[in-house]
């Protein structure tokens, strides 16, 4: 067992998206394997509410920094749900200063070896160096990073969503390949922990065999106990999650379902809210489908999933994302999922577990999305069954629980006792215990 010192800038058990899993994940590692947790003195009262043992993490305070620079970045975002690379952009100039309150609070304790790793796993953000891998390398002590993911291009076919969306510096992201830090920080890493096939993808070849692909999300298994009966799979219950922007694709959504809709073969339950609200109540309306669609607006995380288990399909057009945490929920509760084959949603989904569509233009993703609803309106005893081998596929592999295996498994090969893991053959090989009878 390794002592490991494991730095999540970003975890807080009361928010969602990064912070939630930088919580989620390194909780779950200490479970496993022990170690220190350093996080920000943000999480602090987080962390002692949920009630964490003092002697086992430690909050830094760099808000000298990260909030002078937290104000500029909301003032430069250009509105609450927009610009999110000018964000992490800022974020990448506040990182340092936070890595140098670390090695300012451990620097002794690592040099007396009281450490064996180092495990950053927030940021996410391939973008963001690591001032203290080079410090580590010269000790000997094994540094990994990651899961890292981010970079996924904006479809051309969608370039109107990434003006809406006001990407501006998304134009010239892979110039960070350029900055200070890029090169020394992979180089100096012992292991990179990949968060989907896109970052995998984009790292150089001299690094690669440095990776490992490990998919970014998981679930907590006792907020998604086994799920009930569904009710009658007609109408079809499809519900859509997600903060209402363009690129999610909640419009195009409603236009797919609208002609089922209307036959009364299919109801929508639009989840979630944002500056794109107005615009689906606007397609509501002309087409005619009010008595079939619900915008349920903002759903607490903790009682999302008892709405969600309500439904059968988990529609989810999001043209450029990077995890799909929402999408493990629905498959953890029996949902089919509909995706597009674009992102990381696309590498969560399998045949056995729900659909995958090509990507293509605005009007071709609504009729495929229409398609896929109508195949499973007639045929709804796919959903049971892929429902089924979905919950069974989390559950084995993407839980908090087994994704601290995962990581174990890196740390017993940066440290000798065992050979490089390659999760992705075993995601792959996964046998079922339930057959599927899609094409009967």
């Amino acid at each position: 067992m390794n002592n490991v010192l494991l730095i999540a800038e970003s975890a807080n058990p009361e928010w969602t998206s990064i912070p939630l899993e930088g919580w989620s994940h390194g909780r779950a590692i200490q479970e496993l394997v022990g170690g220190h947790l350093v996080t920000q003195i943000r999480n602090k009262g987080a962390f002692d509410r949920a009630g964490v043992a003092a002697s086992s993490y430690t909050a830094i305070d760099s808000e000298a920094i990260a909030r002078p620079l937290s104000q500029l970045g909301q003032m430069l975002r250009g509105g609450s749900d927009k610009g999110w690379t000018t964000v992490t952009a800022i974020q990448a100039i506040a990182y340092p200063y936070f890595e140098h309150l670390v090695w300012r609070a451990f620097e002794s304790r690592l040099r007396a070896g009281e450490f064996d790793i180092v495990h950053r796993i927030t940021p996410l953000s391939p973008t963001m160096p690591s001032p203290i891998a080079s410090k580590l390398r010269e000790l000997g002590i094994p540094f990994v990073i990651g899961p890292l993911n981010g970079g996924v291009p904006w479809p051309k076919q969608f370039d109107y969503a990434r003006r809406r969306e006001r990407e501006w510096l998304s134009y010239v992201r892979g110039a960070y390949k350029l900055l200070p830090g890029y090169r020394s920080t992979r180089r100096n890493a012992a292991a990179i922990i990949c968060g989907s096939k896109a970052t995998l993808e984009q790292m150089p070849g001299w690094c690669r065999d440095k990776c490992v692909y490990i998919p970014e999300n998981a679930i907590d298994p006792a907020r998604f106990p086994e799920p009930g009966p569904k009710p009658s799979p007609l109408p079809l219950r499809v519900a859509f999650v997600g903060r209402l922007v363009p690129y999610k694709g909640a419009d195009m959504l409603l236009e797919a379902a609208a002609p089922l809709v209307r036959a009364g073969s299919v109801v929508v339950d639009i989840i979630g809210d944002g500056p794109e609200l107005c615009r689906l109540r606007e397609i509501i309306r002309e087409e005619r489908i009010e008595a079939g669609v619900e915008l349920a607006g903002w759903v607490p995380h903790a009682t999302l999933h008892k709405r969600l288990a309500a439904a059968h399909v988990f529609g989810f057009p999001s043209v450029r994302e990077f995890g799909g945490a929402v999408v493990l929920e629905a498959m953890a509760l029996g949902l089919v999922p509909v995706v597009l084959n674009y992102g990381g949603p696309a590498e969560l989904v399998t045949p056995e577990t729900g659909f995958a569509l090509p990507l293509g233009t605005r009007a071709q993703v609504i009729a495929r999305f229409h398609e896929a609803l109508k195949d499973l309106v007639n045929g709804p005893q796919l959903i049971s069954e892929m429902g089924s081998i979905g919950r069974e596929r989390v559950m084995r592999f993407f839980t908090w629980e087994a994704k601290a295996r995962q990581v174990q498994s890196v740390y017993s090969w940066i440290t000798g006792k065992a050979r490089k893991p390659n999760l992705e053959s075993e995601f792959r090989s996964m046998k079922y215990s339930q057959p599927l009878i899609k094409d009967s």
